[in-house]
């Protein structure tokens, strides 16, 4: 008998990663194919699909492939739909009737933040746990909400904007046109931003002072905190206070038992999920102290995104 496998699919704005998952988390197979961003959606999948079912060749006397899984910015699940994304030239499209042209199989689709609170729940770190968010410490920031088991879409499919939500008014401009989102804020670009302000305002000596912003990235930002960079640290405690604020609102509308972080900035661990926590403790109302824990992602390695996006299928299976 054949061992049953789901299709993952991660779509960005320079790559699409697919790969193969089975029912326990592991990935038998990934690969990538550049996006083409400036094309249609129509020409993604076409190419897509030639791969996957190229790549299928070779397991398919073992494999039985059961679902598609998809993650996407600005997909909505109920629809089916990817709508105005930003980093896509798609305007308005109904991935899944494309998806039907290539596969007869069943298909799913939702934001990358879903796909990931999805796979925590399924694979990573929120196993047996019935609410929790997700937050995608990206190039933006990202939220999946995960009430009594279920993913909440909202009304419309859209639920779930924790990065959009208003830190100030008159705060930084942010590639949804309005100013002081929390994304322009809390995310890898975000404190890339952050180390330029702290830059221009005061004299303290930075090994980040000699790198131009373009070549600044976050991971520069938490090497040089890692060798106890004053500015670099300073960056990192102001990201943390800006998000620790924010994720406290965030507990106090759905009371979670834990916050979960993914993405690169995640990746620098307690330099920020330490002063997160404090920050956030310090923002809550008493009722709901110390009952939240902010931990990591348990979908760790380049397939994290795929992973994600297969647990939509295989959770989709189980309901």
């Amino acid at each position: 008998m054949k061992k049953q496998v789901a299709i993952g699919i991660d779509v960005g704005g320079t790559n699409t990663v697919f790969g193969f998952v089975d029912k326990e988390g592991n990935c038998i197979y990934e690969s990538s194919i550049i996006t083409n961003a400036e094309l249609n959606a129509n020409q993604l999948f076409e190419r897509l699909f030639k791969n996957i079912n190229d790549s299928f060749i070779i397991y398919r006397d073992i494999y039985e492939l059961i679902g598609i899984g998809i993650g996407a910015p600005n997909a909505n699940y109920y629809k089916g739909t990817v709508e105005q994304p930003p980093n896509l030239n798609w305007g308005y499209v109904n991935v899944l009737e494309i998806v039907k042209k290539y596969s007869p199989l069943p298909s799913a689709i939702t934001n990358d933040a879903n796909a990931a609170a999805i796979g925590e729940m399924i694979f990573g770190a929120a196993k047996g746990m019935k609410n929790f968010i997700v937050i995608t410490l990206g190039t933006g920031l990202g939220s999946g909400i995960v009430v009594n088991e279920d993913l909440v879409y909202g009304a419309d499919g859209f639920a779930g904007e924790i990065g959009h939500t208003i830190v100030d008014p008159n705060g930084r401009e942010c590639g949804c046109g309005r100013k002081g989102c929390l994304e322009t804020y809390a995310s890898a670009t975000g404190i890339r931003r952050t180390v330029y302000e702290l830059i221009c305002k005061n004299n303290l000596p930075s090994e980040l002072r000699d790198i131009g912003f373009n070549q600044l990235t976050a991971k520069n930002i938490f090497e040089a905190a890692s060798r106890g960079d004053k500015l670099a640290l300073d960056a990192f405690d102001y990201t943390a206070k800006i998000l620790g604020l924010k994720l406290a609102d965030a507990v106090e509308h759905l009371s979670p038992e834990a916050i979960i972080l993914f993405g690169g900035l995640a990746l620098a661990g307690d330099l920020i999920l330490v002063p997160t926590k404090q920050y956030m403790e310090g923002y809550l109302l008493n009722i709901f102290r110390n009952k939240v824990k902010i931990i990591s992602s348990a979908l760790l390695g380049s397939n994290a995104a795929v992973l994600g996006a297969s647990a939509l299928i295989w959770n989709e299976l189980k309901k």
